[in-house]
């Protein structure tokens, strides 16, 4: 039997390994070079993409390699079952079979190799009837780059592994049911690389299952089961089609039990089509059908099946076969253009398929935004409800619609069917506005199912069902909703049983029911006309409109602006941990405390990142100088910058912006102090009074009320949006993200949800008449000294004392949010009376002894709720109230808890999805950190670097225990005065360091986007001297994997910037200190370039091997482009600059070690090797001094 998970683990190995010989092959074999060329170069200029050829033919080989793969499973999975004789492996006499034919054809081709094995076992399937279309060389990437004879040696060998102890196949593909369900797992997981492209994600059977018994069943009722075809445009795996093949087959069964079984499979495969932009989905989804067709037909051999149809095509279908989309004239000009197709594309076959009208029409597309710039901008003109940084939910919704079978209603033919489950983003997005208000209200919607609390294994974006008919809205016809209540309390066992998919399930044909996750209603069609959609169900939907309700004058009205004032385009280039800029030498008038959404959290502004901000006094944009270090730290990223992409799909340089300043930048809302900033996504609403001199991600955008608003205005505001009332009708008007994305799981309860919070939400915010502003000033008064107690100062000064004045400032800070929240119920008019506290008594409250806590708590102590609130936010469930609390202020939570039981809208709004989580750091983890920053931005002061010398860890210990403050702190740091003074720098130092040369900080992949870098580079060099170089190819962004350390990657991050406190220098060890020797971050190219060229006669005096002095050598070839580039400038007394003068040393020596300059770039540390010693080298260059000390 089959064990999926075993299989898919061996597979992306065995993958990845495949990957690296036809990488290898590929770039070695002139042939192979130049037919990707050539595809690459017809895909670039019919705009199909905008990638490098380097990152577009890591994709293509991804497909070769998974076609390889899948064609040797498809192959084992056959033979295993009986279909074809044995070739790869087998169980008893079938193996002794594959053997012998193995054996045979190397007997007869001695000069042939495992390749040549592996394409004959190939072509005897291909002349199979039934597998012609599924190994045909013209649409199977495996001729595109074959593997070498010892890679496919290895794949023979991979396919035949038995257990040592048993002699069993490790790898058994025979199954009685042959159930292919497995290749499902197999095309969503088996490369990591293309389930992020494609974004890959299997649909459900029961949501499969249910979207067809919505459509392919009435349309067969209302077509006739002869006529009805049904297509998927985005088939993936091909789930939808095997589902509609076996319903299919069901009613033939039923209606023509006479007609032959095999022609009732004949006729069902000609009604299912599908396509998908990824090849080895269609090959999974050919293969799967061809095993249902065989198993439906009873064959037990190939040989007696004949050549099936299936009606599937590898192809966009986003752009292919559109002429039946009624679209304009010039739209069909430019679809003409679109005449190019991959190798791997079959041009008839899509425009036979895509180019026809459908009965049914289902899909579950993908959920991810288009990355591509070439691609977007195709789609872009392609779909007019394209706009703003759209989803691909946007043009998918459309197409489906084009494929849909239109009404005629002169003719009495009704419309095709349509039914998706697609990311609900649009629904309250910007993008989604004309998809919402100007396509959909054309067509006869008829049911939006919420699934967003329903749980789908696999995902996290929420998603709603759209069914429609292609026809026109039929006046006063409803819209059947359903509405969510509450999601999935935990994770069903079996989704198709989780409480939520069952109760969409089970009420969807009785509206006005309603149970505790969702309720459904015939809504009127005009409702949803309108942008955005709300689904809240169970009184959620009227109590937004009771806060909406009379004259309420909107947010809109009272403010100047609402929305980004800015963003840098490339976060790396332009943010970095504080010191960083520092160190690259920008002045510190250019660096700012830059705002993301992530820090701004209950009432405060935890800033931990800074900003480069090339924006004068007057919020201008800086001229630029290329002689600074600005400059020079921001050219390296120069094309990258001039690519950056606007929400209109334009690069910087298509628009003629300046490439080194921001992306975005308003000038005006900056020029007054006053903001209000807050977190764009978060569980909860964020709100904070931002006095100025900060500047604001998009994550963190900003509320500027007219430049006359008094800071008493701001805070009347401020404290209104915090409320708890405020977070229920922002969640109800608003994104819900869900639980983090595609493969993020699920956030079981609604408090633990993503919301993403726009400008354009918050104009339509209801405001009271009233201001909480006394309770605001207090608020901001317990913050101010919990802040206070939380900063450095404080904790170096007295840590215990910092702590016990935090605890009690956060405990106030909750009393009086709470005292907030209900002054907003009474503004609202939620309440009528005043339940909020007019005592004497200094209120403080821990978590878990709000009103609403204690109620939830009684609830669970019932049974009637489950939650892990409580436990995810470290408080204890009370259900009596505290004794120590003043009798007054007890009564008074008693009559709130009362209100609660007794009033529904207050009870929406008193909940844990719409109360304050005050989630904060844990003291323990605040103090270590801050202790450890202050350790660490004390070694990089210049007492610890007082010349241009590689410094060990071991020296840098001598250092700090001279350091009377470090060496107070560290005491702190430790616990105790006795400890390892070098394992502590060590500590301190681990995840701080990057080594100095590539091969040490990248793995294979990060080493081949480094090469693209610095092919960049080159041409933009070119570029500077005057060159005419073309379009300069955008390198590609770097990932976790590329970096041979998690830290690594931490510091430098997607765009490999340099951020590190120090470089490090392995394999430099010396002698009689075996520690990691490091230099300062801050250090120039010519400076580190210093400290190297010392260290390498500091080893030469000290005999080091030739072998060891070659890393050395290799540090400073690493620095020569930029010190030719930056530092070459004629020196006095030297015959050139310090670039050229380094170059010839380098030469010298490389020639004195008797290696060339490619030796050196290929230097690789060799693994366990003993350092020795050396023959005498030649003497030392006069340039290079005598002291390590005096580098120069």
């Amino acid at each position: 039997m089959i064990d999926p998970a075993e299989l898919l683990e061996d597979l992306q190995r065995e993958l990845r390994t495949l990957e690296e010989d036809l990488r290898e092959r590929s770039t070695e074999l002139p042939a192979f070079d130049q037919r990707l060329r050539a595809e690459y170069d017809a895909a670039k200029k019919a705009e199909r993409t905008a990638a490098s050829f380097e990152t577009w033919r890591e994709e293509r080989l991804t497909q070769v390699g998974a076609a390889w793969l899948l064609s040797l499973v498809f192959a084992r999975f056959l033979e295993d079952n009986g279909f074809v004789p044995a070739r790869l492996a087998g169980k008893g006499r079938r193996g002794e079979e594959a053997r012998e034919h193995h054996q045979e054809f190397i007997r007869l081709y001695p000069q042939k190799n495992d390749r040549d094995y592996l394409e004959s076992v190939f072509a005897e399937l291909r002349a199979l009837p039934a597998l012609r279309e599924l190994y045909d060389e013209r649409w199977n990437p495996l001729t595109l780059v074959t593997p070498s004879g010892d890679a496919a040696q290895a794949l023979l060998r991979f396919f035949q592994r038995v257990e040592p102890s048993t002699g069993a196949l490790i790898h058994d593909f025979e199954d009685p049911d042959a159930k292919t369900r497995f290749l499902g797992d197999l095309y969503q997981d088996l490369s990591a690389e293309a389930r992020k492209r494609y974004a890959l994600l299997q649909t459900p059977e029961f949501v499969e299952e249910f979207l067809l018994e919505r459509t392919l069943t009435p349309a067969i009722e209302t077509f006739g089961l002869r006529a009805v075809r049904m297509i998927d445009p985005a088939c993936g795996s091909g789930h939808f089609l095997l589902g509609a093949f076996h319903r299919l087959l069901e009613r033939y069964a039923v209606e023509e039990p006479a007609t032959p079984v095999h022609e009732r499979v004949l006729l069902a495969l000609k009604a299912v089509h599908g396509v998908d932009l990824n090849p080895f989905a269609i090959a999974i989804a050919r293969f799967r059908l061809l095993v249902a067709a065989l198993k439906a037909s009873g064959f037990q051999h190939l040989k007696q099946a004949p050549a099936y149809e299936f009606q599937l095509a590898v192809g966009d279908s986003l752009l292919h076969g559109r002429q039946h989309a009624g679209a304009s004239g010039a739209l069909w000009e430019e679809a003409e253009e679109l005449r190019h197709h991959y190798a791997h594309e079959n041009p008839q076959e899509l425009q036979r398929i895509l180019g026809a009208s459908y009965h049914v029409v289902v899909a579950n597309p993908p959920y991810i935004t288009v990355k591509d710039r070439a691609l977007n901008e195709r789609y872009r003109g392609l779909y007019s409800s394209c706009s703003g940084k759209y989803a691909l939910v946007i043009p998918f919704v459309e197409r489906l619609f084009e494929l849909c079978l239109p009404a005629e209603p002169e003719r009495a033919i009704p419309g095709g069917y349509l039914a998706a489950i697609v990311a609900n983003s649009f629904m309250k997005r910007e993008f989604g506005k004309k998809l919402i208000g100007e396509y959909l209200p054309r067509w006869d919607l008829t049911h939006v199912i919420d699934t967003s609390g329903a749980y789908l294994p696999g995902h996290g974006t929420p998603t709603v069902i759209l069914i429609a008919r292609r026809q026109k809205f039929r006046q006063g016809a409803p819209v059947r909703t359903v509405m969510g209540i509450r999601g999935e309390p935990t994770t069903p066992d079996d989704p198709a049983q989780g409480q939520v998919w069952r109760s969409i399930y089970e009420l969807l044909d009785r509206p006005g029911e309603q149970n505790e996750f969702v309720s459904v209603a015939d809504s009127p069609r005009e409702l949803f006309n309108k942008h955005p959609w709300s689904l809240g169900g169970g009184g959620a939907s009227e109590l937004k409109e009771i806060l909406e309700e009379g004259d309420r004058e909107t947010l809109g009205k009272r403010v100047e602006s609402i929305g980004f004032a800015s963003f840098p385009g490339a976060d790396e280039v332009f943010m970095a941990p504080p010191g960083s800029f520092a160190r690259v030498g920008v002045p510190h008038q250019l660096v700012r405390a830059i705002v993301i959404g992530e820090v701004v959290r209950d009432w405060v502004v935890d800033c931990h990142e800074e900003a480069f901000v090339p924006y004068s006094k007057a919020q201008e944009p800086i001229e630029f100088d290329g002689s600074s270090r600005w400059a020079r730290h921001l050219w390296a990223y120069r094309c990258t910058l001039r690519n950056v992409v606007s929400f209109a799909g334009k690069t910087r340089e298509a628009i003629g912006q300046d490439w080194w300043v921001w992306y975005r930048w308003v000038s005006a809302k900056y020029r007054t102090p006053l903001s209000i900033t807050f977190a764009f996504v978060g569980t909860h609403n964020h709100f904070v009074l931002d006095r100025g001199g900060k500047v604001f991600k998009q994550s963190a955008p900003i509320i500027k009320l007219p430049s006359t608003a008094t800071e008493e205005e701001h805070l009347g505001l401020l404290g209104v949006l915090n409320s708890s009332t405020a977070c229920f009708w922002l969640k109800q008007s608003s994104h819900n993200k869900g639980g983090g994305g595609i493969g993020g799981g699920i956030a079981s309860e609604a408090w633990e949800k993503f919301i993403e919070f726009t400008g354009t939400v918050l104009l339509s915010y209801p405001l009271p008449a009233g201001r909480p502003l006394a309770s605001t000033q207090q608020m901001l008064e317990a913050l101010d000294a919990m802040t206070s107690a939380r900063s450095g100062a404080c904790i170096l000064s007295d840590v215990s004392k910092a702590e016990q004045d935090e605890e009690n400032a956060l405990r106030a800070a909750i009393a009086r949010q709470e005292e907030l929240d209900w002054e907003c119920y009474l503004l609202y008019g939620i309440l009528d009376e005043d339940l909020c506290y007019h005592g004497n008594e200094e209120i403080r409250l821990a978590l878990g002894e709000r009103a609403f806590e204690i109620v939830l708590a009684r609830a669970m102590k019932k049974g009637t709720e489950q939650t892990t609130w409580f436990a995810r936010h470290g408080s204890t469930p009370i259900t009596e109230l505290p004794t120590l609390w003043p009798a007054d202020y007890r009564a008074l939570v008693e009559r709130r808890i009362r209100s609660i039981e007794t009033n529904r809208d207050l009870a929406l709004i008193e909940r844990p999805e719409y109360k304050r989580r005050w989630n904060t750091e844990p003291w323990e983890n605040r103090v270590e950190r801050t202790l450890r920053t202050w350790l660490q931005e004390r070694l990089e002061t210049p007492a610890y670097w007082p010349t241009l010398v590689l410094q060990s860890c071991a020296q840098l210990a001598d250092r700090a225990r001279q350091d009377a403050e470090f060496v107070r702190v560290a005491e702190l740091f430790r616990g105790t005065s006795s400890f390892d003074w070098t394992a502590l720098i060590e500590e301190l130092v681990k995840d701080e360091h990057v080594p100095f040369l590539p091969v040490l900080r990248y793995e294979a992949a990060g080493l081949r986007k480094r090469a693209q870098w610095e092919a960049t580079w080159e041409l933009q060099r070119r570029e500077d001297r005057g060159e005419k170089v073309g379009e300069i190819p955008v390198p590609p962004k770097f990932a976790s994997g590329d970096f041979q350390q998690a830290s690594y990657w931490r510091q430098r991050g997607k765009l490999d910037v340099p951020r590190e406190r120090f470089v490090s220098y392995p394999h430099l060890e010396r002698d009689a200190d075996s520690t990691l020797r490091l230099g300062w971050g801050g250090w120039d190219h010519l400076q580190q370039a210093q400290a190297l060229s010392a260290a390498y006669q500091l080893a030469k005096d000290e005999d080091w091997s030739e072998a060891r002095l070659q890393p050395i050598l290799a540090g400073l070839l690493e620095l020569l482009p930029w010190l030719l580039q930056w530092h070459d400038d004629p020196e006095p007394g030297y015959d050139g600059g310090w670039g050229t003068e380094y170059q010839r040393f380098v030469e010298r020596e490389a020639q004195a070690l008797g290696v060339s300059e490619v030796q050196l770039r290929a230097w690789k540390p060799l693994e366990g090797k003993k350092r020795g010693g050396r023959k005498k080298a030649s003497k030392r260059p006069a340039e290079i001094m005598e002291s390590e000390d005096d580098a120069r």
